[in-house]
């Protein structure tokens, strides 16, 4: 089978991978739960349907017992058109539908080149890069994607190095700061997704979002990947990826429950 429905297929199984990828796996009838050591983001601890579930109101309460028992946020997240006799359940059991986010991929000859603005450079990290520079690259993603100004903990920085061993790192910079940040997860059997691409809001709208994806992108498929793929948050992200040539191929949906505390 090829084209998109065996693009999804394959995405699907590599974020089982990736979500199994330094966490705890827990089994909860026909859901995979991972759970992080180092967070308890719902987006670093959420439940996978095994593909094709057909879940029962009894395995959704057994779910939820096992955020509950991990003081989690109940969060799944999952392409739907793999197993679509999930979402009923988990809707009537109080869970929401918080997103139904597009998937795109892009095969390496689909991949397009794009500059960088003038005065902007884009770079990936390696061994040689410090400290100070991976905690910069984290604190620019997370203002870009809203979250609290804070100081980076070492685990975090620790965490990016290890994607850059794994993966890909790549940032932004411009006048000797960093500017934006992004990365493409370990390749595995030929795919890897690329995340947490931001820029700070005096940079944004100039392509450097663009030129950070073509470059992670083009480095991954450098280091094996044969369909880099992502789920951008708006239509705008989306149209931004596209210019690197990635397209639409299905959604993926993001569920929630109420938030513990």
């Amino acid at each position: 089978m090829t084209g998109p429905a065996a693009d999804l297929e394959a995405v699907q199984e590599y974020l089982r991978f990736a979500a199994a990828h330094h966490r705890e796996v827990v089994a909860v009838g026909p859901f995979r739960l991972h759970v992080d050591a180092l967070s308890g983001s719902p987006g670093l601890n959420y439940a996978i349907p095994d593909a094709r579930a057909r879940p029962d109101a009894a395995a959704v309460e057994a779910l939820l017992a096992a955020f509950t028992e991990r003081e989690l946020t109940p969060a799944l997240e999952y392409l739907p058109a793999l197993c679509p006799e999930a979402e009923a359940p988990l809707r009537a059991a109080g869970l929401r539908v918080e997103a139904r986010i597009p998937v795109m991929t892009a095969r390496p000859e689909d991949l397009r080149d794009v500059e960088p603005p003038g005065g902007v450079g884009v770079a990936t990290v390696d061994t040689r890069t410090s400290d100070a520079t991976l905690a910069r690259v984290r604190a620019v993603q997370d203002a870009a994607f809203g979250a609290p100004v804070k100081v980076v903990e070492a685990g975090e920085i620790e965490r990016l190095r290890r994607t850059a061993r794994d993966g890909v790192v790549a940032f932004a910079y411009a006048a000797g700061e960093i500017i934006g940040g992004g990365v493409a997860l370990v390749v595995h059997d030929g795919l890897t997704e690329l995340a947490g691409i931001g820029v700070d809001a005096e940079h944004r709208g100039r392509g450097v979002a663009a030129a950070l994806t073509a470059v992670l992108a083009r480095t991954a498929v450098a280091r094996g990947a044969r369909l880099p793929f992502l789920t951008p948050a708006d239509e705008a992200a989306g149209r931004v990826y596209a210019r690197a040539g990635f397209a639409t191929v299905g959604e993926m949906l993001h569920v929630r429950g109420a938030a513990m505390g």
